[in-house]
């Protein structure tokens, strides 16, 4: 089908913008004209243009727009935000037909975007790949609709289920390749915020930050309760936003914050509160076993992925379980074997 086919450039467009896009939602467009792609764009970055933006002023022969048809992932904006309203331009630039992926889950749009586009007179069609455009934005509407970031679980395991030897000290038993490294440090460029446990701070001593792939580091969490973690491991060198969930206030550390929870209630529910309200929109969460196992048995997850070593430890810290009843597709990546499971809504 034709108008699936420009879609499916769309959401290859869009995916360009997975790192940078954020907290805004990832967004192709595509502007066709007797038959021949004419104009294409995508949102590069929060603050900046827009995909359809772009994608009008990557064409050459501007006259062409009044007899040319938009394919845009996701509904135009129609509301004043860091930069104008997309609808407005599309009909300033008088283009006749707009094809449209999926509606805004956002309030500020949800079908006003559509809506003022029908009413200029234009031919609007909504729903085309509608599945596969939402996929595209999980992050951004689970965030508006749960009021939570979107979760990540990930961690390698060996052969025999363990993460790590039970040790006090000493470097933790690397179960990754190099190669598979490097794919968990594409992850943290993919998501706003990283967290760990305060086993996991204190004896890995992670930096959490992306050093073996393109993009920004995300802001780095850590539960500290009794405030035990010491100031000189990475997480408090300063070089990203840290955020330290305690139980008390205490004098913060350059580009350190503590954030006080009742550890008598529920912390996760307290956690996913103040990242809401901070605007976090996904969050990875590397470890430990412990902090892992109550994002599962809390069914407070969306993907998980899970790196199989061939690797035998015989004993140590076992990992994290997932309710068997629970599918998962397995993937290939540098020869390793990488369950991913996808929560069920």
């Amino acid at each position: 089908m034709e108008e699936e086919k420009y879609m499916r450039r769309c959401i290859q467009l869009a995916q360009n913008g997975l790192c940078n896009a954020a907290p805004n939602p990832m967004v192709g467009a595509v502007i066709v004209c007797d038959g021949k792609i004419i104009g294409e764009g995508y949102h590069v970055r929060c603050g900046k243009a827009h995909a359809e933006v772009n994608a009008i002023r990557s064409v050459k022969e501007t006259s062409l727009l009044k007899r040319s048809t938009i394919y845009v992932s996701l509904e135009p904006c129609s509301h004043h935000g860091k930069t104008p309203p997309c609808a407005d331009l599309i009909i300033e630039k008088q283009i006749p037909r707009i094809v449209i992926g999926c509606q805004d889950p956002f309030s500020k749009v949800a079908g006003r975007g559509i809506q003022k586009l029908k009413d200029a007179g234009r031919e609007v069609i909504v729903g085309v790949l509608e599945d596969e455009c939402r996929h595209l934005i999980k992050r951004f509407i689970t965030f508006h609709t749960l009021h939570r970031p979107y979760i990540t679980l990930k961690w390698a395991e060996s052969a025999d289920g363990f993460i790590d030897l039970c040790r006090t000290e000493g470097n933790p038993v690397i179960l990754s390749t190099p190669l598979t490294s490097m794919l968990v440090h594409k992850k943290r460029a993919e998501h706003s915020a990283i967290l760990v446990g305060t086993r996991t701070a204190k004896l890995d001593n992670p930096s959490l930050n992306v050093r073996n792939w393109y993009g920004r580091s995300p802001i780095r969490l850590v539960i500290d309760r009794k405030q035990s973690l010491s100031p000189t491991l990475h997480l408090f060198d300063g070089s990203v936003l840290t955020l330290v969930f305690t139980e008390h206030f205490h004098d913060a550390l350059p580009n350190v914050e503590y954030l006080p929870i009742d550890f008598q209630q529920d912390i996760l529910p307290q956690i996913m509160q103040i990242l809401y309200e901070r605007g976090i929109q996904s969050l990875l969460v590397e470890g430990g076993s412990t902090l892992l196992q109550s994002f599962i048995d809390a069914g407070l997850w969306d993907e998980a992925y899970v790196e199989e070593s061939p690797r035998s430890l015989i004993s140590g810290v076992k990992a994290p379980e997932m309710n068997d009843k629970i599918s998962y597709a397995s993937e290939q990546s540098f020869g390793r074997s990488i369950r991913h499971y996808t929560a069920t809504k």
